[in-house]
């Protein structure tokens, strides 16, 4: 089918997300036919560098051999089987894996197929296992401020966003927040030490006045993603995970976007040495090929859930593919790849040469107030004025000029507001690096004037 006619149907037909559809209306729509490797190919030919890893899940790069591979072995077995009453193959498997990389004491596996799922199996998880404890008076969350767990109106009470869920307002049960030691924004006249001191000292205070109340903290351990890929220290993580703790209740890992090597190491969990009660996956955990989450847990939490059917311990939660056959084949021959090629090992240069680039040719840049790294995490803050740290407003649209001009020069980002986000596969070379960053650095200075 011509491309005319496919953006003809995709404009009176398609509702995209996260998208003003009015804009949308205005322009011709950029369709994907195909991808190999870290390059996105339209309908009319046309190449462009994926950025943003397909919104921050590609890992290996597309059509990768091994996981095309899986993935059309497992279609000549079997595409889909319930997991209520049933088990299969794939889904077994990928859950002996899972459990062998993730930290220390997380034995058990609950799927479901995106992350705002896995968040609120964890928070479900979370207030059930207090209320079989008889803990019945904790039945809140706390999470960070400018916390994202998605969309969910449970992961919307604890990750709400006023840009994303202004409307949502009055029907999520809001959760007490903690502020992170973010500098460049919320605690502008403290060193980086004193922010963590101050918001060490009101995470205690927060905490301890609320935990009769609290079931679980929940955070993204070391980046806050849709916050604007703001960076807290290992020590911050460290010492939340120790509060929770102390006070009763369960420490939720939201890992959907930091797993799977995008901070450098598989989980981010592992550079603060912690083991979460409930560890919350998907985006990467399949590859970046099919819609698969998951749910760790330790075996204290699970082990409050058994019991003799009439006492209605069990856990009533669920989805039609949860477990599916193919997202757990290919989710499977994902960490094979990751073994076969030493992806972790291979991340340190190509980190290294991000951020060497991004000091060299995007911090000078006039309009460029602040840039946050972790691993292949990057955020790069456009400001109005650099010395004020004024932010551009709203309708000045600049993170969207920024990607328009990328798009035109054969690179697919995607802005948070006036943060820039770069986030390519674990795979991409160091010439498709320095591209990425050429174009970044030259989409910024087109659009900034």
């Amino acid at each position: 089918m011509d491309t005319e006619t496919l953006a003809r149907w995709d404009h009176r037909h398609l509702w995209h997300p996260f998208t003003q559809m009015a804009d949308w209306l205005a322009e011709e729509p950029l369709i994907v036919a195909e991808a190999e490797g870290c390059t996105l190919i339209d309908t009319r030919g046309r190449r462009y560098l994926d950025g943003v890893s397909s919104l921050w899940c590609n890992v290996h790069g597309h059509r990768h051999p091994t996981l095309d591979a899986a993935l059309r072995a497992q279609l000549e077995q079997v595409a889909h089987t319930t997991m209520l009453g049933l088990a299969n193959r794939p889904s077994i498997e990928l859950a002996h894996a899972l459990v062998a990389l993730a930290p220390a004491g997380l034995t058990r596996v609950f799927y479901s197929d995106a992350g705002a799922t896995a968040v609120e199996v964890a928070l479900r998880m979370a207030l059930q296992y207090q209320q079989l404890r008889g803990e019945t008076a904790r039945t809140r969350f706390a999470s960070l401020v400018e916390a994202y767990h998605g969309d969910t109106l449970g992961a919307v009470g604890v990750g709400y966003s006023e840009t994303f869920h202004r409307h949502l307002a009055s029907a999520v049960a809001p959760a007490v927040r903690l502020t992170p030691p973010h500098v460049f924004r919320w605690e502008r006249v403290l060193s980086a030490e004193a922010a963590l001191g101050a918001a060490l000292a009101e995470a205690e205070q927060v905490l301890a006045a609320h935990a009769p109340h609290l079931a679980a903290l929940i955070v993204e351990p070391l980046v806050q993603g849709a916050a604007g890929m703001w960076v807290h220290p290992v020590a911050y993580l460290a010492a939340l995970h120790e509060l929770a703790h102390r006070h009763g209740m369960l420490f939720i890992a939201d890992e959907v976007a930091t797993g799977f090597g995008r901070t450098g190491r598989m989980f981010a969990s592992e550079h603060a040495a912690i083991t979460p009660d409930l560890l919350c996956l998907a985006k990467g955990i399949s590859g970046g090929y099919l819609p698969l989450a998951a749910t760790l847990a330790t075996e204290e939490v699970f082990a409050a859930f058994l019991g003799p059917y009439e006492e209605f311990r069990a856990f009533f939660h669920g989805h039609t593919y949860t477990g599916n056959p193919l997202g757990c084949a290919v989710g499977l021959a994902s960490l094979d790849v990751f073994r076969q090629e030493r992806t972790l090992q291979a991340l340190g240069p190509k980190i290294a040469r991000l951020t060497e680039r991004l000091v060299a040719d995007v911090a000078p840049l006039p309009h460029v107030g602040d840039i946050r790294q972790q691993g292949v995490m990057v955020g790069i803050e456009l400001v109005a004025d650099r010395a004020a740290r004024v932010p551009y407003p709203p309708a000045a649209r600049v993170g969207q000029r920024v990607v328009r001009a990328a798009r035109a020069r054969g690179v697919i980002l995607r802005p948070l507001g006036n943060v820039i986000v770069l986030m390519p596969p674990l795979a991409i070379a160091a010439a498709e690096i320095d591209r990425l960053i050429d174009v970044t650095r030259e989409a910024i200075r087109e659009a900034t004037g």
